[in-house]
């Protein structure tokens, strides 16, 4: 009884300290969405250089500044972000995932999405969405691919990013990645 109420408690006290960021982000206006993404760029450019080569071969780059994930067991993860074509803000996004598995923790992160062909920017516009691995694909960089890139090695449709990872999420869980429409104010 008393490890079921510690349990209880500690949930209650984690999802209580990740609502005051997401709600901060959930009104973030588009002006503000589209400020913060620009920094997130520059942020990724500067700590992983070779992420302009994506920049410069993509047709869009899918920016969220901050996405928040948490889990005791169950976990969330959600953030606000904004789809630059041509250096312009266009259109705006939310990614949202569940997840269950052995994690616990809390963290933090960006992530870049960067669009390589017209077929998946078109399917990102008239899907409404997508869900991570059910259209597109999509290839999560790490450091040591991003290092042997080169224009001629770019054949995937989709190359994400994550960066300026802040907290601790440890375990292992199973979750998709839900990308959906919103429209700020």
């Amino acid at each position: 009884m008393a490890i079921t109420r510690r349990f209880t408690l500690t949930a209650i006290m984690a999802a209580a300290t990740l609502m005051g960021p997401l709600a901060s982000t959930a009104h973030a206006s588009a002006a503000q969405l589209a400020a913060d993404g620009r920094r997130a760029l520059d942020k990724l450019y500067a700590t992983e250089p070779k992420s302009r080569l994506f920049a410069d071969n993509a047709k869009a780059v899918l920016v969220f500044p901050t996405i928040i994930k948490g889990g005791l067991v169950f976990g969330a993860q959600t953030g606000n972000g904004v789809l630059f074509v041509h250096g312009r803000p266009t259109r705006f996004y939310n990614v949202s995932a569940a997840s269950w598995g052995l994690q616990i923790g809390g963290q933090s992160f960006s992530s870049a999405m960067f669009f390589m062909n017209a077929r998946a920017l078109r399917y990102l516009h008239k899907s409404g969405g997508f869900a991570i691995g059910s259209a597109p694909n999509v290839v999560v960089v790490d450091h040591g691919a991003a290092v042997s890139a080169s224009t001629t090695t770019l054949t995937q449709d989709v190359y994400v990013f994550t960066f300026a990872q802040k907290g601790l999420m440890a375990g292992i869980d199973i979750h998709g990645s839900k990308i959906t429409p919103i429209n700020p104010k």
